[in-house]
């Protein structure tokens, strides 16, 4: 699989002017731990015609997004834009979407849904419930949500994404949602590649990122699979690079200025 049938079809090819908008709600540069720049990622997208909306999630860092906004500002691009982050909060990560600050990691649950919500941006739970990387638990998306205040409700769940795996993950985690929490549906490729980019997407009525927000808003979109991460495509080296990449990132990101001197002293960079 190369990344052009990784992505989708070009849009508009089968469905004509009717078919809904396609959003990637989560992907990650190499301002983060991802392994491609925002312009790679940018000229990709434009010349798949993937995407009708992308937005850039970096781990715990609102820097990869604004480098990424400026990048695609300048590029006369077809598609929109969504600045992010995915935060880690004490009980798994959060995706923080429409914002242009940073939101502390390593708070409790609520007061990161809060802390998104005060700086005017969505907050989406993503890969819930998974056991391949640090998600929100259904125990801790439950109590949340038994708070009943708008402040600390998530906006979307994140139901489709290549590398959730676990009892309440898939079409089990669509079943509870559509029958007690009734979030709005959001699809992301946690892309880290080229190659996974759009591979999971979420639909929409209409092309741009303000009518993206609005349908979420109404709880009127859709997260959709269209494939796995395609690992042969990428290779194992480029793979294990990444994950070695992700061990030293995010812990700097993490860990504040003493945490990332401690590590450059090791490193033997200062």
């Amino acid at each position: 699989m190369d990344a052009s049938t990784s992505t989708g079809p070009p849009l508009g090819e089968a469905a004509g002017d009717s078919r809904p908008g396609r959003a990637d709600l989560q992907v990650h540069t190499d301002r983060g731990d991802g392994m491609m720049s925002a312009r790679k990622l940018f000229d990709h997208i434009q010349a798949t015609r993937c995407l009708d909306v992308v937005a850039i999630t970096d781990h715990d860092d609102i820097g990869g997004a604004l480098h990424a906004r400026d990048t695609w500002a300048r590029g006369n691009y077809s598609f929109d834009f969504v600045p992010g982050i995915e935060v880690t909060s004490r009980a798994g990560h959060v995706l923080a979407l429409w914002v242009e600050e940073q939101i502390p990691a390593l708070r409790p649950l609520d007061e990161t849904i809060e802390r998104i919500h005060a700086a005017g941006g969505l907050a989406v739970i993503p890969h819930p419930f998974s056991m391949a990387t640090r998600s929100v638990g259904r125990r801790s998306l439950e109590s949340v949500l038994s708070q009943g205040r708008p402040e600390t409700r998530p906006d979307g769940l994140e139901l489709a994404n290549p590398i959730a795996f676990g009892w309440d993950c898939g079409e089990r985690a669509r079943r509870l949602n559509a029958e007690r929490w009734r979030l709005a549906e959001t699809g992301g490729s946690d892309a880290h590649f080229l190659e996974s980019v759009g591979i999971a997407c979420t639909t929409f009525e209409g092309r741009s990122a303000q009518e993206l927000r609005r349908e979420l808003i109404a709880g009127r979109t859709r997260g959709v699979l269209t494939g796995h991460t395609p690992l042969r495509a990428i290779g194992l080296r480029n793979l294990v690079r990444q994950q070695v990449r992700g061990l030293s990132v995010t812990p700097r990101k993490l860990g504040g200025r003493a945490y990332r001197r401690l590590l450059d002293r090791a490193a033997g960079t200062r």
